[in-house]
């Protein structure tokens, strides 16, 4: 196998995949809250795009543990856009643990995804009607060398 056979996926797109019980009631917050709307629909799925990348809803008798984060936004200006999410009706979880813990629904996380050039990340999670766990993220810059 040449390293070509190896990446065969790394020249895919990824879409994310998000089940949904009651695809109508998921379709109102996602526009209502999240001011989404969907780019197709089919029977049992809405498909959306943001940034280019597409994630949907399917229709399914299961649901998510919500345990997990299951699909995340990475922003510029993660503040604006918690307050405004709020003002829209959205709940942020709120974690107070040792080392890890919200301040009005942001978190800042410490060394997380130093690939990107970044020394953290500042980041909010709330659910969607469906049990969804989803997150905002944003890169903390890392700093200049001296």
């Amino acid at each position: 196998m040449n390293a070509d056979d190896r990446n065969l996926l790394a020249r895919g797109r990824v879409a994310t995949r998000l089940p949904a019980q009651n695809l109508d009631r998921a379709r109102r917050f996602y526009y209502e809250q999240l001011g989404l709307e969907p780019v197709d629909e089919r029977p049992g799925g809405l498909l959306y795009r943001c940034g280019g990348t597409d994630f949907a809803l399917f229709e399914s008798t299961g649901s998510s543990t919500g345990a997990f984060t299951q699909m995340g936004w990475e922003v510029d200006d993660i503040e604006t856009i918690v307050a405004e999410l709020k003002r829209r009706g959205v709940v942020f979880e709120e974690v107070d643990l040792p080392g890890f813990r919200t301040e009005d629904g942001i978190a800042e996380i410490d060394g997380n995804y130093p690939s990107k050039g970044a020394r953290g990340e500042r980041a909010a999670w709330f659910r969607d009607s469906e049990g969804n766990l989803l997150g905002i993220g944003e890169p903390v810059a890392a700093a200049a060398p001296a």
